[in-house]
């Protein structure tokens, strides 16, 4: 489970809106869980550790999330090239100074992942919709997000990757994991959870999508049409009703609120409807009980969740791995702070990125990507348009080129 002697890893985490950035490097100790079995093990190292004055930072995967309900354990994956749960130990993290945190000059860097493409084509996408519709009409679920999975090469590092897509679509939750094994690369705009200084926790559940308009003028009107429009806010609502639940099983009754329904952030490629749901942490919760409550976070799987998580796992193609999991640290004083794993790439080949070799060097290797892209599907969605949402959903990764499907 724990992992010791590796070469340089570190984790970067970067808000691009502020330019804050936080490194974490020279871990004490990885722990690292590749079975169901070990999961459990390696939250409680984790939390012990953190009790006893040590930093953690790391990334769960998706299925991470099935050990915690009896009739998901069974379909955990084991022996992924991706982890259920790794996770880097650390006295503390870097100074703002260090290395890692300097962006590489954009003059040297790769732009765009070479020929991307969907491993679903619009068929295989509609049949796919159409069993996940005749669960929603016989209310087996209200919502579920189905996802399908992007492939790409790139010609380059996971770090080249990271800096090159920042300006492409600046997220507060940018994050590069390079634990050992295929590294990391996040350019997550949603909020999993955080927790303050306070012992208050907040989600921030991100459901509801519409494409940028061409100027000013278009993108208020396209951002009054998903105020208005039943279907994006009811999608919306019933996860902030999932959350709500979710999070009522370790918050102080009556602390919870909803601080914000039905926000808007604007991307530089979409719109998202977002909304914020708050309350104060029972006494004694760590990240185990989070993570028990709340993981993986309802905006990405559906509701009911334990309904929607189970057809789901029959409709994709294979486990999503890091992809809808969670990203984030823990400081030891209480704040915690995890990102949904949304727009992510894992680069595959290249386990040998660490924070010495973090430059724009090696770029003869090409490299397989593999991110997903997904959706909620609804009573009233329609399959056409859900497939096109996904694409633009891929837009952060390779622009306005066009997906091979």
């Amino acid at each position: 489970m724990a992992e010791a002697g590796m070469s340089s890893p570190f984790i970067l985490f970067r808000n691009d809106k502020s330019g804050e950035t936080l490194v974490f490097a020279d871990p004490v100790e990885i722990v690292t869980a590749t079975s169901g079995d070990e999961i459990q093990p390696a939250l409680a190292r984790l939390e012990q550790a953190r009790q006893a004055g040590y930093w953690l930072a790391g990334a769960l995967s998706y299925e991470a999330g099935f050990v915690f309900e009896d009739k998901l354990k069974p379909l955990i994956p084991n022996g992924r090239p991706t982890p259920l749960v790794q996770f880097g130990i650390f006295a503390a993290p870097a100074g703002p100074d260090h290395r890692l945190a300097q962006p590489l000059q954009e003059t040297s860097l790769p732009t765009q992942l070479e020929d991307p493409r969907a491993t679903w084509d619009v068929d295989a996408y509609r049949q796919r919709f159409e069993i996940l519709h005749q669960h929603l009409r016989q209310g087996d679920c209200y919502q579920a997000n189905l996802t399908m999975p992007v492939e790409a090469s790139y010609r380059g590092n996971a770090c080249t990757l990271f800096w090159s897509l920042i300006e492409r679509q600046p997220v507060s939750y940018g994050a590069l994991v390079s634990l050992g094994g295929q590294a990391i690369v996040s350019r997550s705009p949603e909020l999993f959870f955080k927790v303050d200084e306070a012992g208050f926790i907040e989600t921030h559940p991100m459901k509801g999508t519409a494409a940028r308009g061409r100027d000013a003028a278009e993108d208020e009107a396209i951002k009054a049409a998903m105020l208005a429009d039943e279907k994006t806010q009811a999608e919306n609502r019933m996860i902030v009703d999932l959350l709500r639940n979710d999070l009522s099983r370790i918050i102080e009754t009556g602390s919870l609120s909803v601080p914000k329904l039905f926000a808007i952030e604007t991307y530089p490629t979409l719109h998202q409807l977002v909304s914020h749901v708050r309350g104060k942490l029972l006494p004694g919760i760590g990240l185990p009980a989070i993570l028990e409550a709340l993981f993986p976070c309802g905006s990405i799987t559906g509701a009911p969740k334990l309904a929607a998580m189970q057809i789901l796992h029959k409709l994709e193609a294979g486990p999503r791995d890091v992809y809808c999991g969670a990203i984030g640290f823990c400081d030891p004083a209480g704040p915690m702070r995890f990102s949904v794993a949304i727009r992510t790439l894992t680069l595959f080949g290249q386990e040998g990125t660490s924070e010495h070799n973090c430059e724009a060097e090696g770029l003869s290797k090409s490299v397989r990507a593999v991110f997903n892209v997904g959706g909620g599907i609804v009573f009233d969605s329609q399959p056409g348009p859900e497939f096109e949402e996904c694409l633009l959903k891929a837009r952060f990764a390779v622009g306005d080129r066009w997906i091979s499907r």
